[in-house]
């Protein structure tokens, strides 16, 4: 993949300027306590998490059953998880997730204005098999989670399925050689299997603001959205806050949906800013099933495969999807293990011109669509492209030219100062509001095995967490481990990346539900040899090292609040395209070293 044309590149001393000017931008927003300056929606702050959409759940039975697969986690993962593994004829495929219904990140995130960032025609998986055709190049939130019904409603995912329960421990029984799954609705039930599919976008995570608890007002967090306060609905109409001072806390992706909306509705909003996003063109339209090829087999998975080659460096013969993010592809070099540049020496000096024209486009658009001088300063991204997430719309911007919008860059104080009983201070000076809305996002990259949550404890009792600790990250394509048979994680550790995840699940459900059907076929355990855990932790050890990218990027979940990225085994060095080639010829040739034979039991 090409770098994006820089017609008129910097000079040396104009990027020593730009250099300077992204130091000084980074250190007005580092703060002391990195990631520890959020807290999580527990204890004393459990209700932010709580969930508003499936009002009390339903007295029930403990469970003490068994299934063949126990899949944790309901979002898109899971989801997809299950569909594989009925196409592999499993019968009884049991998912559990805390939400009340299918559908994961999709599920919690109903905010007025939520759309996807990654066209649906590609991030929408299983469209070939379920025969929709999204009606927009973006889809809204509740087109998403409708297609996570349709999927699970497909492949008869609700018959087994347990809502509003969350799985709080798994314990290898190595007698029965199955998982006793327990719950915290009091089941106890074994498994064949186990399948994780927890995500990366399911704990909401608050900033730990000084007096947050004096607050008097109205508070919610943007994924557990109060329509019964607000009123209205994910397309606005939000009456409840006719005459209002609302402030929003975050201008990530979120914070770029959302506030357009509230600006329509609000008596008078306040966006609090710490850092501001870069904001690129959106470009949303109808599509018609002829124009993304939907009249002809197998076009949704051509589509996706086209998008997962652009933006993974891999060469394509044309651009189907033709968006913001495919154009400015190349400059995700620095978050993808994807790009290889050998040979290459002045591939740096060239990247670092492209970002610079992408970025100061992006800039310019600012100054183009904000009136206020001052405020048009405050919304200019000054950071690499891929520092942060970049989002897209075009409705955003132009929210700032409004009278009863303000925006209270808190930059120079790290952040907000404090909270009192009436609202918010920044510089010493108090933002009264009536209702305070935390777009502050999910705590990315932290399910419930690596948090502790949810302990698992495998052969001879040894707990994964306690293992990861002590010897770091040990896998076989990130899927299984040694020691914790018939355990499947999916995720993104020791695995392949990409902007569009669901493309990644898709594929990692492939995988594990054929893992399930060759253990099956040979009466064996799913669990590598360290031999080849070894093996696969040294094609890890290639992947780039960033570190020294991210370490100067402005303060972001990228880069652990400006901590840093730390470089190591974590991911497949190559393309997600390279992965699952090398997935897929791994199942054709030889699964044998991800099997063990089962432990023979006297009568």
């Amino acid at each position: 993949m090409p770098l994006p044309q820089c017609d008129n590149p910097p000079t040396p001393q104009e990027t020593a300027v730009l250099r300077e000017r992204y130091r000084t931008e980074r250190e007005r927003r580092v703060r002391p306590d990195g990631p520890r300056q959020y807290r999580p929606t527990a204890a004393e702050f459990g209700y932010f998490a709580a969930d508003p959409y499936a009002g009390e759940a339903p007295e029930r039975e403990p469970l003490r059953d068994v299934v063949d697969v126990a899949v944790i986690g309901g979002g898109f993962g899971g989801i997809l998880a299950g569909a594989r593994l009925r196409e592999q004829g499993v019968a009884k495929v049991r998912v559990i997730d805390k939400g009340g219904d299918f559908g994961g990140t999709w599920y919690w995130n109903r905010y007025p204005g939520v759309h996807c960032d990654i066209e649906s025609h590609v991030y929408l998986p299983l469209l070939d098999e379920t025969g929709f055709v999204p009606e927009w190049k973006y889809s809204p939130g509740e087109e998403i989670r409708r297609h996570a019904v349709r999927i699970a409603e497909q492949f008869s995912l609700y018959e087994h399925a347990l809502f509003s329960t969350a799985v709080t421990s798994l314990t290898w029984d190595e007698a029965a050689q199955q998982w006793l799954v327990a719950t915290d609705r009091g089941d106890a039930f074994l498994a064949t299997y186990v399948i994780t599919a927890t995500g990366t976008l399911s704990e909401p995570k608050l900033p730990g603001i000084p007096g947050i608890e004096d607050y008097r007002g109205h508070t919610f967090h943007t994924s557990r959205w109060d329509y019964a306060y607000t009123g209205g609905s994910p397309e606005g109409g939000m009456t409840g806050l006719a005459g209002k001072r609302v402030g929003v806390v975050g201008t990530g992706a979120t914070g770029v949906q959302v506030i357009p909306m509230l600006a329509e509705d609000a008596g008078h909003l306040y966006v609090f800013q710490r850092t501001p996003s870069a904001v690129d063109v959106r470009g949303q339209q109808r599509m018609t099933p002829r124009q993304v090829g939907a009249d002809r087999p197998g076009w949704a998975a051509e589509r996706r495969e086209n998008f997962l080659r652009i933006c993974s460096g891999e060469p394509a013969d044309q651009d189907l999807v033709a968006d913001r993010w495919t154009a400015s592809a190349a400059l995700l070099e620095k978050l993808l293990p994807s790009f290889r540049r050998d040979g290459e020496p002045d591939f740096e000096t060239a990247y670092e011109a492209a970002d610079h024209a992408t970025m100061n486009t992006i800039r310019t658009r600012v100054a183009a669509e904000v009136t206020d001088r001052a405020t048009a300063e405050a919304l200019k991204p000054w950071y690499r492209y891929a520092c942060k997430r970049p989002t897209f719309s075009d409705k955003y911007l132009p929210v700032f030219n409004r009278p009863d919008v303000t925006l209270v860059d808190t930059a120079d104080t790290h952040g907000i100062e404090r909270m009192t009983e009436r609202g918010v201070v920044v510089g010493g000076v108090e933002y009264e509001v009536d209702c305070l809305v935390f777009a502050t996002g999910f705590s990315v990259g932290v399910s419930g095995i690596t948090s502790g949550q949810l302990p698992v404890t495998g052969r001879d009792g040894v707990r994964l967490l306690d293992e990861l600790a002590r010897r770091g990250p040990r896998t076989l394509h990130g899927f299984t481990g040694n020691g914790f048979p018939n355990l499947i994680r999916m995720g993104a550790l020791q695995n392949a990346s990409s902007v569009n995840y669901t493309h990644i699940l898709d594929e990692q459900a492939v995988h594990a539900a054929a893992l399930v059907a060759a253990a099956e076929a040979e009466g064996a355990l799913v669990e590598p040899t360290p031999e080849a855990e070894d093996a696969w932790i040294e094609v890890c050890a290639g992947v780039p090292d960033h570190a020294w990218f991210h370490a100067e990027c402005t303060p972001g979940y990228y880069n652990r609040e400006g901590r840093g990225r730390p470089n190591g085994p974590t991911a497949y060095p190559h393309s997600a395209v390279a992965f699952h080639e090398l997935l897929r010829r791994w199942r054709a040739e030889s699964m044998e070293e991800a099997l063990r034979p089962k432990a023979v039991t006297a009568d």
